[in-house]
């Protein structure tokens, strides 16, 4: 069947053995229509980020790049600014059918973790093709928190699908019509659903959170640990306006409440370019089940990882800034997102990482 993988068709690629591991895979690793990433034992400073390029293995291109190596195995602080490869506990040997997408997780995005998955041949980041048999690797830059990081920190998750998945905009636009998969008047649809950014005041007149430009160490196995104030500068707004400085990161919400049926997934894709010099797509995967009344949601907000490029640049209320790209699931996964299963963003609204308590 075509669609994306559900869990246990993820969980049946990891019996065929076209999904490995040097280390166990562990509970909570398969998602409903994806796989979470281990970080391996070592990462590799690297003096730029690259691509591997037809026939040649990442390893090479890492001799040709590296810096020096670090021992993850005690934890270790990769530090903002800087560029690393780490080699990830798992390993592929696709069917010829099955392709995968990689994108980073919820949490990672929303500390401004630029973090990829790169492979041997590989010519573009994130994407593998059909029938890859060979290692991944993490490439990592924070670029807005120094971040500590250990063996088995899942910061990647990857997605399988055979063949067409995305949905046209006919098809989109009769989803909608039955589902309601974003609140808020009549849905924009073209190439996606969509959706635009909440300026309008919260309380205190609380519009979202600008990164500080200088901060301690996050160790990303800290939940609930770090107190906003010495991270983030809240941003007030009483006009429905937010002007983004560049180079600066921002976490904003989107207006809409967004809907995942049980039998589509969907992707955060940037909206048109000339819309604006920012961008809104960090980590973008949402699962099936995502803000859906029989998994205890009734439609969540999505998350808005901005950066804002080149010149300084006027946000409003109601802008679209992003879309939704629905993909079909080749089946629904036996477990949707937030029903019995450990989900930090169901239901969510304006929501900084889960490593940082709620003020």
């Amino acid at each position: 069947m075509t669609g994306v993988l559900a869990s246990q068709q993820i969980e049946a690629l990891i019996d065929s053995g076209a999904l490995s591991a040097e280390i166990p895979f562990v509970d909570g690793q398969v998602q409903p229509a994806s796989l979470d990433l281990r970080l391996g034992t070592v990462a590799y400073r690297v003096r730029a980020s690259f691509l591997a390029g037809h026939g040649s293995p990442v390893a090479d291109r890492v001799a040709e790049f590296e810096m020096h190596r670090i021992d993850l195995s005690q934890g270790a602080v990769l530090e903002k600014g800087c560029v690393y490869v780490v080699p990830l506990m798992e390993r592929l040997a696709l069917p010829g059918g099955v392709q995968a997408i990689a994108n980073a997780k919820s949490s990672t995005g929303r500390l401004d973790l630029l973090t990829r998955v790169i492979t041997d041949g590989g010519t573009e980041f994130d994407r593998i093709g059909a029938g890859y048999d060979g290692p991944l690797y993490a490439e990592i830059c924070p670029r807005s928190f120094s971040v500590l990081v250990r063996p088995g920190m899942r910061l990647n998750q990857i997605r399988f699908r055979q063949g067409r998945a995305v949905l046209s905009d006919a098809e989109l636009a009769d989803l909608h019509a039955a589902e309601t998969l974003v609140s808020g008047g009549e849905p924009v649809i073209g190439e996606g659903l969509g959706f635009s950014v909440d300026l309008e005041p919260g309380p205190g007149g609380l519009v979202g959170y600008r990164a500080k430009p200088h901060t301690g160490v996050i160790d990303l196995d800290r939940i609930g640990a770090y107190d906003p104030r010495d991270y983030w500068d809240a941003l007030y707004s009483k006009s429905r306006q937010l002007v983004l400085d560049p180079g600066a990161f921002y976490i904003l919400v989107s207006r809409e409440a967004v809907h995942i049926p049980p039998r589509y997934a969907a992707e955060m894709a940037p909206y048109l370019a000339m819309v604006g010099e920012f961008r809104v797509h960090y980590a973008g995967f949402f699962d099936p089940g995502f803000g859906h009344a029989a998994a205890g949601g009734t439609g969540a907000r999505g998350v808005l990882e901005v950066r804002c490029h080149e010149a300084p640049f006027v946000l409003e209320h109601g802008q679209i800034v992003g879309r939704l790209v629905y993909e079909r699931m080749s089946e629904v996964p036996r477990q949707l997102y937030g029903a019995g299963i450990a989900s930090n963003y169901q239901g969510q609204g304006l929501k900084l990482s889960k490593h940082f308590r709620a003020l």
